[in-house]
């Protein structure tokens, strides 16, 4: 059995109501996604189906923390999620009309695959700021920062726009 069938449902043969399923992320998962950005993490997803007429609803919460780049200091830091997601599932003819909320699967199949949604989850409860937390960061790439970017804006400082320098020389003519 490969890391991913496991969470792939048969949703015809569902039989309750409402169904619990409990999976423990790491970072197997994410090395049997090809193409994954993310790599390593650890994280628990809890999904609730349940099973309404016509359709299936489906409630992801997902807890755990998933690495990412720092982008001050480049140096690896763990980032913690937290969401809650819902999609809408029902059976049927597969249309191109899907959204990121409704989804249909082919009622011959009736199986959903919820690797690659597990995974849009968590790729979306990422902030788009990943920073350490203070006096976290590399502490050697941090000098180099704060010493390129000090550097960079003195540079600025001194610089004059030249258009400002004729004004200036226009002025200095005319109090003459």
């Amino acid at each position: 059995m490969s890391e991913l069938e496991r969470y792939q449902i048969d949703l015809k043969g569902q039989k309750e109501d409402v169904r619990m399923l409990e999976y423990d992320i790491d970072d197997r998962f994410f090395a049997a996604l090809d193409g994954a950005e993310l790599e390593h993490g650890a994280l628990h997803v809890s999904v609730s189906i349940r099973k309404a007429s016509g359709f299936f609803e489906l409630h992801f919460h997902t807890e755990g923390t998933v690495v990412v780049c720092c982008d001050l200091c480049l140096d690896d830091m763990d980032q913690p999620i937290s969401s809650d997601h819902q999609l809408i599932v029902k059976l049927g003819a597969v249309s191109e009309t899907d959204d990121d909320e409704f989804i249909t699967v082919s009622e011959d199949a009736g199986i959903l695959d919820l690797s690659w949604f597990i995974y849009e989850f968590i790729a979306l409860s990422i902030p788009i700021k990943h920073v350490h937390a203070p006096g976290k960061c590399n502490h050697v790439m941090t000098e180099k920062l704060h010493e390129l970017s000090a550097a960079r804006s003195s540079d600025e400082a001194n610089a004059v726009d030249p258009r400002w320098e004729a004004l200036r020389k226009l002025k200095v003519k005319s109090e003459e």
